[in-house]
């Protein structure tokens, strides 16, 4: 019996947690709430059985048991009365659309833009991915006490801002759905390449992401959703090859694409050739057409880095940003040579807005050293590894730096 209850946990304790937030309009007495219910479970299906729709049953024992809980606290606080009375007399609990739509409600919740950047990932992860909070705070590298107070903070500012828990209205969706694309991005982007640390890539945060990308384009498929979807599962099918069995990185061009997933190639690719065919994306389908131009290439000097410079242009359009234009410029150095990069390059620097930016003077200083301009590429380098502050990239470059004939 406990094995079945952790495998309807596993599958069905998200979409209960969503609906109870729903019912009772609090995160902390409906995780209560489910969790009393569960153990009720335990003790009642062995004698009664399992019942029919185990995740109604929850659902219902669950709110009665906070019915209960919020009683016992009216008798010394009467301003809970008429919610407990408006609770026990909802007859559209396990109203199986709305149960459906609750998970949607809980997403564009957790992702408000009210909430800080830090809260909107701690509480996304906690409450719709399911991690524990020691959990999130292992992939960011935090302390649990620090992100447990985030956690509180960004439920406070929930319930004293009064932040719905809705789905927005059609002409609200576009912006509120931005917030919730760039924070399953940034999860993701976190795992893909972790900010700092001793793993390059973090593999469950990876998964997580995919997993929250497949279950928004699953509630609300619209084409970026699926954009950035496929950008993922593009980016992701290289996680086997992009380090060693040591865990020191492999650049995209000495990687061995065998090892690349096939399978979430192809699923990619035809995610992004159905976002673009319905002419209503944005700039993460066009980033997942780049990866998928990456995927199809069967080696790293047969890429169309023609296309790859047109999707820049394209993604300029939507987004002109010094790191995409820095992107594009390692590319203009791939057909046009090093000169035309480093001159790029040297431009935005000039600019000053990416000068902590490590990657630009990582790529700066690959440039130099195809130029054989040595000394350049030595004093880059350097300045790449001493803003960087992933391990396996600081390791990386001081390989980079031992090799130069200097």
């Amino acid at each position: 019996m406990k094995r079945l209850l952790d495998q309807v946990y596993h599958t069905e304790s998200r979409q209960i947690l969503s609906t109870l937030i729903r019912l009772l309009g609090d995160f902390d007495l409906a995780e209560e709430a489910m969790h009393e219910a569960f153990a009720i479970a335990l003790h009642k299906w062995p004698i009664d059985g399992v019942p029919e729709n185990p995740r109604a049953w929850l659902i219902s024992t669950a709110r009665f048991k906070a019915i209960d809980q919020l009683r016992r606290q009216a008798r010394f606080d009467y301003s809970l009365d008429t919610l407990t009375d408006e609770l026990a007399a909802d007859e559209n609990v396990l109203d199986e659309q709305q149960i459906e739509d609750d998970q949607l409600r809980l997403i564009f919740t957790c992702c408000h833009p009210a909430l800080s950047e830090e809260a909107r990932l701690a509480l996304t992860l906690r409450e719709v991915g399911g991690m524990t909070t020691e959990e999130v705070a292992r992939a960011f590298l935090q302390k649990p006490a620090t992100i447990a107070q985030r956690i509180v903070r960004a439920k406070n500012k929930i319930r004293e801002a009064g932040i719905p828990y809705e789905v927005p209205e059609t002409d609200q969706l576009a912006e509120r759905l931005q917030s919730v694309l760039q924070v399953i991005y940034l999860i993701f982007n976190e795992s893909y390449s972790a900010s700092h640390g001793e793993l390059l890539v973090k593999h469950d945060l990876a998964s997580e992401a995919i997993r929250l990308g497949r279950l928004l384009a699953h509630l609300l498929p619209e084409p970026e959703v699926n954009g950035l979807l496929a950008l993922m599962l593009l980016q992701d099918s290289r996680r086997h090859a992009r380090v060693d069995a040591d865990g020191e990185l492999i650049t995209l061009e000495e990687q061995d694409r065998t090892l690349w997933d096939q399978q979430q190639i192809q699923q990619g690719c035809e995610l992004v050739i159905q976002t673009l065919q319905s002419q209503h994306f944005g700039a993460f389908t066009i980033q997942a057409a780049i990866a998928a131009v990456h995927a199809e290439a069967r080696s790293f000097k047969q890429t169309d880095w023609q296309q790859v410079i047109g999707l820049y242009d394209a993604l300029l359009q939507y987004n002109d940003s010094p790191v995409v234009r820095l992107n594009q410029a390692v590319a203009i150095a791939m057909v046009y040579g090093p000169e035309q990069g480093l001159s790029r390059i040297e431009r935005l620097l000039a600019e000053g807005e990416l000068h902590n930016y490590h990657l630009i003077y990582a790529a700066k200083a690959d440039l130099c050293r195809q130029l054989q301009q040595f000394s350049n590429a030595k004093i880059a380098y350097q300045q790449a590894l001493e803003l960087t502050q992933q391990v396996p990239e600081q390791r990386f470059l001081q390989r980079r730096i031992d090799t130069l004939p200097i």
